[in-house]
């Protein structure tokens, strides 16, 4: 993996002199000198594989890029057949953001050496940040092949599978995840997500639940618990953890437009405009706070405004693509 640390570099082997007899000239231990010391000097300047393969990963560890890269160049020159040098030139590149080369690089890698877990694990992650999550999963399926008790693999291939429209394959996922490590941290919510996204609110609540009181305050599983209490129609415990959420986090959007929504629907419009003024503010190309901001002044008198708020959303909603309506996964 990225932070992977290699096996200890094999010390150096010194050259032990034997003791000698009082009988040996001088002359032949002046001899005996220049011989040895070119060959010492040769041994420092010509590293093993072992040693650059160490030297290598300290330079990644230290964030000293370029000269991995440099020195990943000349190790794979000078020995192509090392799969792990060429492991971690490919995690060198993807350090300094060059996906390319690090995926020919790792890719090459596991040419060499399909059996290590760590190289596919590192290209599904190059993967993954490219947000080619086909790739992803067939790298990780290759991984819990090689390494089934490994649970943060498959958890990362329950989230290609969920990204990928996989929902089903990435509820058992996050299932052999939590089964292999309770403790996982987002296991809970990734699976409670997954159920979310097939429609099957309840569990996903229970999920999201587990994981709060498991792993403490967390912004995004308060959003997601909120938004979920909310589809539910428990306006008065989405309020509470969407509130908390933008407690937590005031520059989330979505959670002061959800908020503003759950008060509106739980009959407080004035607490509402609020929240939906916020909304459209922090995201001013969403049009779904502005229908619902109309919705609420109408409730409140304020039927100029209620008016312009209508006008807004109609001109947001013209110009906004015709895709994104079904992303945000919103009516209005």
């Amino acid at each position: 993996m990225l932070n992977e640390v290699v096996p200890r570099a094999t010390t150096w082997l010194w050259l032990r002199r034997a003791a000698f007899s009082v009988t040996i000239s001088t002359a032949l231990i002046i001899c005996f000198l220049c011989i040895c010391a070119p060959t010492q000097a040769q041994d420092r300047s010509h590293p093993t594989e072992s040693q650059t393969r160490q030297k290598l990963l300290q330079e990644i560890e230290a964030g000293e890029l370029q000269d991995a890269i440099l020195l990943g160049q000349q190790s794979v020159s000078r020995w192509p057949g090392d799969a792990q040098l060429r492991h971690y030139l490919g995690v060198a590149y993807f350090k300094t953001g060059d996906s390319k080369q690090a995926k020919k690089q790792l890719t090459r890698a596991i040419e060499l050496n399909s059996k290590d877990s760590a190289i596919h694990f590192d290209l599904a992650l190059v993967s993954l940040n490219d947000q080619d999550y086909g790739s992803a999963a067939d790298e990780l399926q290759m991984v819990t092949k090689i390494d089934p008790s490994n649970g943060l693999a498959h958890m990362l291939l329950g989230r290609a599978y969920l990204n990928s429209n996989r929902s089903l394959q990435s509820i058992e996922e996050f299932k052999t995840t939590l089964k292999l490590d309770p403790a996982m941290k987002l296991g809970h919510y990734h699976l409670g997500f997954a159920y979310f996204s097939l429609g099957r609110t309840d569990e996903a609540i229970a999920e999201y639940k587990e994981e709060l009181q498991r792993s403490g305050e967390n912004a995004t599983v308060l959003y997601e618990l909120g938004r979920s209490l909310l589809e539910t129609g428990n306006y008065d415990s989405a309020i509470t953890y969407l509130r908390r959420d933008t407690e937590l986090d005031a520059s989330n959007s979505d959670a002061w437009y959800n908020l503003g929504k759950a008060e509106a629907l739980a009959g407080q419009p004035v607490k509402a405009e609020i929240a939906l003024r916020k909304a459209a503010e922090l995201n001013p190309k969403d049009p779904s706070p502005h229908y619902q901001l109309a919705r609420v002044l109408e409730k409140i008198g304020k039927r100029d405004e209620a008016r312009s708020e209508r006008e807004r959303f109609a001109e947001l909603k013209k110009a906004q693509p015709a895709a994104s309506g079904m992303a945000t996964g919103r009516e209005h």
